[in-house]
């Protein structure tokens, strides 16, 4: 098979600034959508860190299927474990050493999961990582949820109290643990709200490096339907925006200019914390690969064209 070609004569010049925060990016897929992608090598720069999504009701086989197949394929695989969804210790130690043993896993993503009522003894993150076996399985990154702007299911009133108190939790964690930690955020659409937000972790003392979340591009209906059924708040002011000018309503939403302002701010202050780009592909893991391609220079090149 020809390997896909996505570069194109009539792409604007490479935004430098840009290029250098798209560097080491990463993605998300779910074992439904990963067995879409014949080869991700004609799509992702080789050692790309793939998130792989477990979504309440997959089976844990498939889970595993999927990483130990991105992993035979070069890259970085970070399953999620949500802590509701694991039923006991005895479970979460079981899916530690498959990731580990048959698809060649060291990274996770630790997060509460989107249930209400928990299978078992795990509510959170921080339960997950209070057990210590990760750091006995020795596993090198450990990320967790980060929430720019805030979360419900966390703070009902609204407010951050409770996602501060957790934030500052995972940092002391991340002075004992021997993996390395980062923050993952949910998808944000609006640059000046992440910036305060960062900022302000900064100012609390955070200095885990945030890895933040970013829509790939995608439908605007596409996008609001996601939007809401996450949470995603103050941000969908922009989409509501742009849904007013019926011109727009068709046309793709991309992340370019949300990107741009991170990515110059960045070049600015390099002590800004946030150090990463993670793509949720909203719109489909070979448009958003297309996007980092036409958009992200060398820091983008498919490992097959590398």
């Amino acid at each position: 098979m020809s390997i896909l070609n996505f570069s194109s004569n009539n792409v604007s010049e490479i935004n430098p600034a840009l290029e250098a925060f798209l560097k080491n990016f990463s993605i998300e897929v779910m074992p439904r959508t990963a067995s879409k992608i014949e080869n991700f090598k004609e799509l992702l720069p080789q050692n790309t860190r793939v998130y792989v999504a477990h979504i309440e009701g997959t089976p844990i086989n498939e889970m595993i299927d999927t990483a130990k197949r991105l992993t035979d394929e070069g890259y970085n695989v970070m399953p999620h474990f949500p802590a509701r969804i694991i039923e006991s210790k005895e479970v979460l130690v079981n899916w530690i050493d498959r990731y580990k043993n048959e698809a060649g896993v060291k990274d996770a993503l630790l997060l509460a999961g989107g249930v209400n009522q928990p299978y078992g003894e795990f509510h959170s993150s921080m339960d997950l990582l209070d057990t210590g076996e990760f750091d006995k399985a020795g596993f090198k990154n450990l990320h967790v949820a980060g929430h720019p702007e805030g979360n419900m299911d966390i703070d009902t009133d609204g407010k951050t109290k409770n996602v501060d108190s957790a934030i500052s939790w995972k940092q002391e964690f991340s002075q004992k643990t021997d993996a390395n930690m980062a923050i993952t955020t949910q998808f944000c659409f609006e640059s000046g709200p992440v910036i305060e937000w960062a900022d302000r972790m900064a100012s609390m003392g955070i200095d885990i490096p945030i890895h933040i979340g970013v829509a790939g591009p995608a439908k605007l209906q596409t996008m609001i339907k996601f939007s809401m059924a996450c949470g995603v708040g103050a941000s969908l002011r922009v989409l509501k925006r742009r849904a007013k000018d019926v011109t727009k309503l068709l046309l793709p939403f991309k992340p370019d200019q949300f990107l741009t302002e991170l990515a110059e701010y960045k070049a600015l202050n390099p002590n800004f914390l946030i150090t990463n780009v993670h793509f949720f592909p909203l719109g489909g893991i070979k448009t958003n690969a297309k996007w980092t391609i036409e958009n992200g220079g060398i820091s983008a090149t498919p490992a097959l064209q590398s």
